[in-house]
């Protein structure tokens, strides 16, 4: 494996939570799988079933009970708090379901914050001049400043994408990225992982529930109960198109528009 390269390899993992006492939850149990560099993958599973888990210790946010977690070869399941910071700083980049944005503070500066802790001793001018490119790529070059509640909930998980990518990572994690989105921002943001993973071969890995989503992947990682249970391959990824996706909502919206107006009235309070 080349340094750097983005490959993920967990053996044998397990995770335990001792609740009191007496009662311990078996979160993961033995859980083996491979990611190679450039791969697009998606866990699914359940409530309880353990992908989230598992994202948790790919992220370095948590540590496993027991087995091996190597990033490019090297182990980190056994690494120190600091030696994992650096490692979740500087080579994986994370995206959530709920954004987790700074509500008071512009998209620019939402993306800065890890250049901010990080030790590459950035002026103020470069840490922006990184930002702002950031955010071009996920095609908010024109809302710079704007702060997230002048930004549409799609617009606002751009700026988490743009924040993800910008120490360079050659992983990024995704928790539910489309989980708080319609139809259409789904389709983009999966459109911008597609071609992050396609243009600058970022290998990616997510959790979702919805199967619609996961077919936008290479390949799909089933969870149950703490275990793998499957891995396959998908032959024919969808291609994620935001443009049919706001045609067919479009249609959606005149189909519902040809019934009469007097109902909804009704149900909204205007009786």
């Amino acid at each position: 494996m080349n340094p750097g390269s983005g490959a993920l390899e967990v053996t044998d993992l397990t995770k335990v939570y001792q609740m009191g006492e007496t009662v311990a939850v078996h979160a993961l149990r033995g859980v083996s799988f491979r990611v190679d560099e450039g791969e697009l993958v998606a866990v699914m599973g359940p409530s309880g079933s353990g992908k989230s888990t598992i994202m948790n210790v790919l992220g370095c946010l948590d540590r496993p009970s027991s087995g091996s977690y190597r990033i490019d070869g090297q182990e980190v399941a056994t690494l120190d708090d600091t030696a994992l910071a650096v490692v979740r700083n500087k080579r994986i980049g994370f995206v959530f379901q709920s954004f987790n944005l700074l509500p008071r503070t512009s998209a620019v500066q939402n993306v800065e914050l890890p250049l901010v802790y990080n030790r590459g001793g950035l002026s103020a001018r470069a840490r922006r001049t990184r930002a702002a490119s950031a955010l071009e790529t996920v095609g908010l070059g024109d809302r710079l400043d704007h702060k997230p509640n002048e930004l549409s909930g799609g617009q606002q998980q751009r700026v988490a994408i743009a924040r993800a990518l910008v120490n360079n990572p050659t992983i990024i994690l995704a928790d539910e990225p489309t989980g708080n989105l319609d139809s259409i921002a789904s389709a983009e943001i999966m459109a911008i992982f597609q071609r992050l993973n396609r243009e600058q071969n970022i290998t990616i890995v997510f959790v979702t529930h919805e199967p619609d989503i996961a077919a936008h992947t290479r390949r799909i990682l089933r969870m149950r109960d703490g275990r793998l249970v499957a891995d396959e391959r998908v032959a024919q990824p969808v291609i994620a198109d935001p443009d049919r996706a706001r045609a067919v909502s479009q249609q959606e919206e005149i189909a519902g528009g040809s019934h009469s107006a007097m109902p909804a009235l009704v149900a909204g309070g205007v009786a």
